[in-house]
């Protein structure tokens, strides 16, 4: 009985663990991160789309092998998502190798990019919060009080 139990907590830890991703993922995530926000900052990726924007890297996931590094990006004001996609796609290449010179791993991670879509979820929960049918609710619940 008392493996059992055991292995049912393991089993449990490892789902919760791998939700939220190891404490590993997690540094080589803000590692790259990092690294990649302060070669935008100094200007290192000579491209014109990216110069003409202030890009914001809110997050970087990492797969549990550390192989693949999705990276999170957003422009300023949200305008231009797919031309800044492009523009990073077409120095993947020099971003994975100055990450690489960068970041001390065994591996470099392949690099790929996302535009982070959680800005325009909570503008979209902001507004329904704030639509004259919530707020007749919100006025009919503290009536009821």
């Amino acid at each position: 009985m008392k493996v059992l139990n055991y292995m049912a907590r393991r089993k449990q830890h490892h789902r919760d663990t791998a939700a939220e991703g190891s404490q590993r993922q997690l540094r080589v995530g803000e590692l790259v991160r990092h690294a990649l926000a302060e070669m935008l900052a100094r200007g290192d990726v000579h491209d014109p789309v990216i110069e003409r924007h202030m890009i914001t890297i809110p997050e970087v996931r990492v797969t549990a092998d550390l192989r693949l590094a999705t990276i999170y990006v957003m422009p300023m004001g949200g305008r231009d998502t797919e031309d800044v996609l492009a523009a990073f796609e077409r120095h993947k290449k020099f971003l994975r190798a100055e990450l690489a010179h960068r970041i001390n791993l065994k591996f470099a991670p392949d690099i790929r990019f996302r535009v982070d879509d959680r800005f325009a979820e909570a503008e979209r929960i902001d507004k329904l919060l704030r639509s004259p049918d919530v707020k007749r609710d919100l006025s009919h619940d503290e009536d009821s009080e």
